[in-house]
């Protein structure tokens, strides 16, 4: 099937994301999505990091960096929504310069819609289709602020985005954005000494936090428009994909684990995914599906059994 999906091309991942949208809850799809999350291709980049800052413009840039390298690279771009059509604002799109014609860059964009933490409802399987497809797969939030930290439940590799002179150093000594990246980039790097400052007052208000700095945390200036410091912050994404593969497929392993929990949470609520945990059932393998997407199709049926038992539909 995803074999299939490959020899399609760009047209053929297209009509299999609009699809996921449209029957996110079959059969079909649930097999598709979990064949891709057994079968992961590509490293997955998330880029977050508040209005303004620059993210479309440094995802264009390494769009164009990667392909360079001969890689393919998929993206997910999530938008603001129209109050009107709830669709995605796609004006961030337009620092996108890229080549419609290039068969090796797909990108997508989604609403945020009413979901918080930077994303949307449909990140998460569209990331998994995407990185079983593409070497690269970069997932640009929509413009956060202090607490919205969904990035790191979806990303191998987290990049959060500080503006020179915004005052960011302040905020990353906040628990909530300090926790999650694994790159830092000060944005914009060719507005010279206020950009250094901001790299400078980055690391000190890092090196006061939890140790950061011993884990490997890296604070880098880049100028996306002038391409400048993209090749030491592409080398410590590649650092990361290349030699940290253990580690990553935990990461993954908890973060299908986290989507299935948010997942039932928002289609039930908290009261019966906590009664799913009280029974086991929210175990791996605990009813005897092995990929998280046939297990949030079980799981659900379940749930709607339990419900139409207690609550029988009315009589028409």
């Amino acid at each position: 099937m995803l074999g299939d999906l490959a020899a399609r091309g760009k047209a053929g991942l297209a009509r299999a994301l609009a699809r996921i949208e449209s029957h996110g809850g079959g059969a079909e799809v649930a097999d598709l999505l979990d064949e891709a999350a057994a079968s992961p291709r590509g490293h997955v980049l998330g880029l977050t990091g508040p209005p303004g800052v620059g993210k479309s413009t440094l995802t264009d840039a390494l769009i164009r960096a990667y392909r360079a390298r001969g890689l393919t690279v998929g993206v997910i771009a999530v938008d603001p929504s129209s109050r009107l059509s709830g669709g995605a604002l796609l004006g961030d799109r337009t620092r996108m310069r890229r080549d419609p014609g290039d068969d090796g860059v797909f990108v997508r964009s989604m609403a945020a819609r009413e979901r918080l933490g930077g994303l949307a409802d449909l990140t998460y399987p569209a990331m998994v289709l995407m990185r079983a497809l593409m070497d690269r797969v970069i997932v640009e939030t929509v413009g956060v602020g202090q607490s919205e930290t969904a990035i790191a439940d979806i990303a191998d590799t987290v990049v959060c985005c500080a503006q020179p002179g915004s005052g960011d150093a302040i905020q990353y000594m906040k628990a909530g954005v300090m926790e999650i990246p694994d790159i830092v980039v000060v944005t914009k790097a060719d507005m010279g000494d206020v950009a250094r400052r901001t790299v400078a007052d980055l690391k000190g208000a890092l090196g006061l936090t939890a140790g950061r700095d011993a884990m490997g945390l890296q604070v880098i200036a880049v100028s996306a428009a002038r391409e400048q410091g993209l090749e030491p912050l592409v080398g410590f994404i590649e650092e990361r994909a290349s030699g940290q593969a253990g580690d990553i497929a935990a990461r993954r392993r908890a973060q299908d684990q986290r989507w299935l929990e948010r997942h039932l949470a928002e289609l039930y609520g908290q009261a019966g995914v906590a009664r799913l945990a009280a029974c086991g059932a929210l175990a791996p393998g605990a009813l005897g599906e092995s990929g998280v997407f046939r297990r949030a199709r079980s799981l659900g049926a379940r749930l709607d059994a339990a419900l139409d038992s207690a609550f029988p539909p009315a009589k028409k």
